[in-house]
């Protein structure tokens, strides 16, 4: 067996963050997680149950080692007790699950947070990699670096025209949907060493730790959500994750996600206390123009000038979307944008649409609301509708 997992650093950085503000504020929750595939795959996913159980096998046998343990405590929002706890940490083979229905692959976990959160990340790129592993390499990394090639050159070409008042930020996103490892190494090398003008780090801490690349994340769903099963009031689980994030971070890592039960119940709790702490905001559903211009009449409600602030936009994009959007909003405010698969699986075979989400905490159903059609997660119906009736977003 070979295995895909190289080290436990990597994963995305975000992981990281909301394991320790949740390790500091919420040690003891209980939670679940399940692995889901949007789309219809070439080929069954069940086939790869036996090989995902050895991966997974080979993950729980890993600890972090000592220089990678150096390299987190450099980052200085990472908290010295944080990275102790790391240092004895393991995933535990008895928290997760694989099964199979019919041609469907079915991955679980259940357990303390602390311990299964992890999982998420490593499971994804572990099934896409086997996944892709079963397709011709050779000629689909040829593939990627003629496409690679014009993405470069179409960036060149771009710098060429006229500059916006801010500048054009790209970052890489697609650690967990990545063709291979050997193919995300060198995408990510060729536009650290060919565009260093506009590309400005990656969500792979591994990779930001062996290439000297900025390592870029702040929060995810599940983050938020658990703050649904955490004791406040539901109309207030915003902006209780909220204040813990400020609390953790005091100024650091000041990107918000907004998209958890939709923009428009985000901004009714992103009051001008929020909006002066937090640095901006992440798009990850929704029509981004949209999403932007309520951003951008938000900030003006406040009087607070949007060019002190930033839009971060992460949802399915591509080049030439990050490209519209910046020549649409960088006049008036920071932008950055987070490619993912369009960056590290772009190699001309269809691609997997797979997650893995939260769907239970401390005995509670947890969701998330998307703007899109399609991204909303729940096992239960019920509390879905509740969480809809209370935050008016629409079925």
């Amino acid at each position: 067996m070979k295995p895909v997992v190289r080290s436990l650093l990597e994963t995305d950085l975000y992981k990281f963050t909301m394991w320790q503000a949740l390790l500091h504020s919420h040690p003891n929750t209980q939670t679940e997680y399940e692995f889901r595939c949007r789309n219809t795959p070439q080929y069954p996913l069940a086939e790869l149950k036996d090989e995902v159980e050895q991966q997974l096998d080979h993950l729980c046998s890993m600890s972090f080692r000592a220089e990678e343990l150096d390299y987190l405590r450099s980052l200085r929002y990472i908290k010295s007790d944080f990275v102790d706890f790391l240092a004895v940490f393991r995933f535990q083979r008895k928290f997760i699950t694989v099964k199979t229905d019919g041609e469907a692959l079915l991955i679980h976990t259940a357990g303390p947070q602390v311990h299964v959160m992890g999982f998420e990340i490593f499971v994804l790129y572990i099934v896409n990699e086997l996944y892709f592993r079963r397709f011709d390499q050779q000629a689909a990394i040829e593939e990627g670096r003629r496409r690679l090639d014009a993405k470069i050159q179409q960036l060149k070409e771009f710098s060429k025209q006229p500059a916006l008042k801010h500048p054009f930020e790209l970052s890489d996103f697609g650690l967990r949907r990545r063709f291979s490892a050997r193919w995300h190494d060198e995408v990510t090398q060729r536009l650290a060493q060919e565009l260093p003008q506009y590309f400005k780090g990656t969500s792979n801490v591994y990779q930001a730790w062996k290439f000297g690349i900025f390592p870029i994340g702040t929060m995810a769903h599940e983050y938020m959500q658990s703050f649904q099963a955490f004791g406040v009031r539901l109309r207030d689980f915003q902006k209780a994750a909220l204040e813990d994030w400020v609390q953790e971070y005091r100024g650091d890592l000041g990107i918000a996600l907004t998209d958890v039960v939709g923009m428009d119940a985000f901004l009714a709790d992103f009051d001008l206390y929020f909006a002066k702490l937090f640095d901006g905001l992440r798009h990850d559903s929704g029509d981004p123009v949209e999403w932007g211009e309520k951003a951008l009449t938000h900030y003006a409600a406040l009087r607070i000038d949007a060019n002190t602030k930033r839009l971060v936009f992460s949802d399915a994009l591509n080049l030439d979307k990050a490209i519209a959007l910046y020549r649409h909003f960088a006049d008036r405010i920071m932008t950055g944008f987070g490619i993912g698969t369009n960056l590290t699986n772009d190699v001309g075979l269809p691609t997997l649409n797979i997650v893995m989400k939260i769907v239970c905490c401390n005995g509670q159903s947890v969701a998330k609301l998307s703007d899109s059609p399609g991204k909303t997660m729940s096992q239960d119906e019920t509390f879905l509708a509740y969480l809809r009736q209370v935050f008016h977003h629409p079925a």
